[in-house]
């Protein structure tokens, strides 16, 4: 990586795992709703909010948006070269992540 970009994809990872993070929470509290009964409008606002990022990866061939800007400031092949996340889950994170958010899912729509 050229060091003229390192501040520029520290601020994209940055960015990107914050909002990993908040992705995380909202999948996290369709889970919640699901097993709680607890469903209310900010259940289904999680859902849609799952969905349009899922919309999102899918007009951009599978990779946020970030991940194609980042690609601007580095040639590493590493899964996690675009956000502080462990190599291992930055691989599979998209497979884990839809997973759990389709059993959330389930679980509300059977409530």
């Amino acid at each position: 990586m050229d060091t003229n970009h390192a501040p520029k994809l520290v601020l994209i990872k940055s960015i990107h795992t914050l909002i990993w993070v908040v992705m995380v929470g909202i999948i996290s509290y369709v889970v919640y709703s699901g097993l709680s009964g607890e469903i209310t409008v900010y259940s289904w606002l999680a859902v849609a909010a799952v969905i349009v990022e899922g919309l999102v990866l899918w007009l951009f061939k599978g990779k946020c948006p970030l991940t194609v800007w980042a690609r601007n400031y580095s040639d590493s092949q590493k899964d996690n070269f675009d956000i502080y996340l462990p190599q291992w889950l930055a691989k599979y994170n998209k497979v884990i992540f839809t997973t759990v958010f389709g059993i959330g899912l389930i679980m509300m729509l059977l409530r």
